[in-house]
Parts: C-alpha cells; structure tokens; sequence
C-alpha cells in the first residue's frame, strides 16, 4: 500500500506529563495549554509520576476548562521510593479505590476518563485488577478501562472481562517488538493502541551524537540496555544514519521518529512526553510532515532490528508486588 499521509490531524497526538512537576508548574501548564490549543486532547498521566505532583499541575491546569474538551488518562500501582524512582507495584484489587480516590483530589476531578494499572503483578490474575476497575465504572468514577505493558494474551483475558479502550506500549525504532502479535492482537480486538518511549526514551534527540558519547566517562554510561557503554557506541552509529534522513528533509530526528510511527501505525496514538513547551512544539511539527512507503524503509534500514544493541526498556517484571529483573 501506498503511503503518503500528510500528519495534519492533532488527534494522532496525546501529552505525557510523566516529567510535570510544581517546581515547574508554570511551564508545564503553558505545555498542557499549548498542546489544548492545537487540537491535542489526550492527556496522559500517573498517580505516581513526581509522586503525584503531576497530577496536582494538571488539576491546576485543567481547572475551568471544559470537561468534555479533553481526555485524560491515569495509570496506577507504581510503588516510589521517598528519593525517586519505583520499588514495587501494588496493582491489588481491594486496593485501586483507594488510589483513584486521592487522584480524584489531586486533579480537582470527579471521575477519570481513561483508568489502568501501569503494569501487571504475575501473581494477581488480570482478571481481578480489571474486574475492580469495571467496578468503578459502573459507579461512574471511571468511564474507560485500559492497560498498559502486556502480552497479547493478557490483553485479551482483560478485554473479555471489561472492554478495554487503550493499550498502552513502549514502541519506538529502538523497540519494534509489539509489530508481531500486540499491534495485530488489538486491531483485531477493536482496541486502541498508545504509544510511548517514540524517542527510545531519549535517544533519539538530536543531542545525542557521535561527539557527545565520545566525551562521556564510565560512569555517565547506563548498567545495561541500549544506553550501555558498549551498546550505545555501537547505537549511536545507527543514529548518525538516521541524521541523515532527517536532514535530508530538514526536520529534527525527534519529528522524523514521530512521523514513521504515525504514518505506519495511522490509527495509533502517539505520546509526545513533554514538560517543556520547546519540546512539545518540536515533536509536535511531524504531524507536517509526509513520508511515503520508500522513507520508511529506508528509516528502518538505517535503524535495522538486528543491528540495535541492547533493549529500550529493562526487562522488569512484577511479583506479589515485587520488581524482578529479567
């Protein structure tokens, strides 16, 4: 099939406030407004994103705005150390209410229109994590289940206790593997897709060159996954090929990796995670641009699946609450 889609519409697009905070609230809700003022309206948020000061700025920021104007999404069960980052997840099902009660606070709301569980527990059956969310939606608190990181599988055991509006993954060049039953799996079951990660979480911003990993030091280089010492030299390579593309049609690499994902994946929802209004307005300009069937495949060979070094995310898992590294 032909390709040669023009990105024009604004719905193709959501905002991720993972990195919103009150420190920066004033920028952060000149992105949220900057991004309503041109047709974005999926807003994407955690409980546990700046342990819940992201969701204390869109309550700011969302106040006296038309409630029917806008779609926000929160996912829960992320479990944060008093320091940052995740220790756990808690996905039980006694215990959501809970969750979605303090959120409802926080954002100054009184329901959610899309709810789910950032990730699944291996020793909680899906089945009961979505079966009390269904709850919630019938008392009108929720108004849209969804799910975020699973297998094709999982998605359906989820789908067949409560429709499911949104999948939620990690997509990017750099991570592809949702391509082989995910994507398909969800087309089939009527099931929108979201996508986050669509810069392989930093990677793919044009400050990341040849120069620049030259000069880093041992300890600038991640443990493991695609930002390794050893995984990164060689990744950066495949970077400086896709430089070249992008030039070539004077745009940035973020906008360059924003329009193969939309215009392959049309009916997907792309998450331009942005706390500065620079980065959003970057990002946000691929709707622009138009790239038929010959640009994608020469993106993808510049970045080919068996040449990428490491993966995009670590490889975590959870167990009666706990974070297993695999």
């Amino acid at each position: 099939m032909k390709r040669g889609v023009i990105l024009m519409d604004a719905t193709n697009f959501g905002l991720g406030c993972m990195g919103m905070q009150l420190k920066d609230k004033t920028e952060n809700i000149a992105v949220i407004d900057t991004a309503l003022d041109n047709g974005v309206t999926f807003l994407n948020t955690g409980d546990f994103y700046s342990s819940g000061e992201s969701e204390m700025v869109l309550g700011e920021a969302l106040k006296g705005k038309n409630r029917a104007s806008y779609t926000l999404s929160v996912k829960f069960g992320g479990l944060m150390k008093p320091q940052g980052g995740m220790y756990g997840l808690d996905v039980h099902p006694d215990h959501i209410k809970n969750y979605l009660t303090h959120s409802l606070k926080r954002l100054q709301l009184d329901y959610i229109d899309l709810y789910q569980p950032c990730r699944i527990d291996g020793a909680i059956p899906i089945e009961e994590t979505i079966g009390a969310i269904s709850d919630l939606v019938k008392e009108g608190y929720v108004r849209n289940i969804g799910i975020s990181e699973v297998d094709a599988e999982t998605l359906r055991r989820a789908n067949s206790v409560h429709p499911i509006e949104y999948v939620e993954m990690d997509y990017s060049l750099f991570n592809r593997s949702i391509e082989q039953e995910l994507l398909p799996t969800a087309h089939e079951l009527g099931i929108k897709v979201v996508a986050f990660g669509l810069l392989a979480h930093g990677l793919l911003k044009d400050s990341w060159t040849r120069e620049r990993v030259s000069q880093m030091t041992q300890t600038d280089f991640a443990p493991t996954g695609i930002f390794e010492k050893q995984n990164l030299r060689r990744n950066i390579e495949l970077i400086e090929d896709l430089r070249i593309i992008a030039q070539e049609k004077n745009v940035s690499i973020p906008q360059l990796a924003f329009a193969w994902a939309e215009t392959k994946n049309p009916a997907m929802l792309s998450l331009i995670g942005a706390s500065r209004r620079t980065s959003f307005e970057d990002s946000f300009k691929a709707r622009n641009l138009m790239l038929t069937d010959t640009d994608i495949n020469r993106i993808e060979a510049a970045v080919p699946a068996d040449k990428i070094a490491g993966n995009s995310m670590r490889n975590i898992k959870f167990l009666n609450g706990k974070m297993i590294l695999k």
